[in-house]
């Protein structure tokens, strides 16, 4: 089975990024992560971020840069991780997607449990980069 693609949405504002906490319909929820979602056929990676944020937490942004790429930790997915500045707007949380969500900075985000392995990577060496 060939691996499939989505998109991590790097939310910024005052310096700190948004995660959320995954919502009981969300694979693994109650992992602390930012927004995210497949790419649907016949969507670039752009247009799926501006949706997911969208869906998840109810923000409009436009698609920065893509920053970042990774695996998930059992391999099936390819993530995208673009950023997108969010400095105003008011959080509208899908119950199902998302049961909190916070502005954190990277020592914040090293407190949340549980998160994937895989975003402290991002965290520690890629986010110092882009603030």
């Amino acid at each position: 089975m060939s691996q499939r693609q989505a998109v991590v949405a790097v939310l910024l504002r005052a310096g700190r990024v948004l995660v959320i906490e995954r919502g009981p319909l969300a694979a693994r929820s109650g992992f602390w992560a930012p927004p995210s979602g497949r790419i649907e056929p016949g969507e670039t990676q752009a247009e799926a971020l501006v949706r997911e944020v969208w869906e998840e937490v109810g923000l409009t942004v436009v698609a920065g840069a893509r920053v970042w790429e990774c695996d998930t930790d059992d391999g099936s997915f390819r993530l995208h991780w673009w950023t997108a500045p969010a400095e105003t707007g008011d959080l509208r949380l899908d119950p199902g997607e998302a049961s909190d969500a916070r502005w954190v900075t990277a020592a914040e985000f090293r407190t949340l449990t549980p998160t994937f392995d895989g975003d402290l990577p991002f965290f520690e060496e890629v986010l110092p980069t882009l603030l």
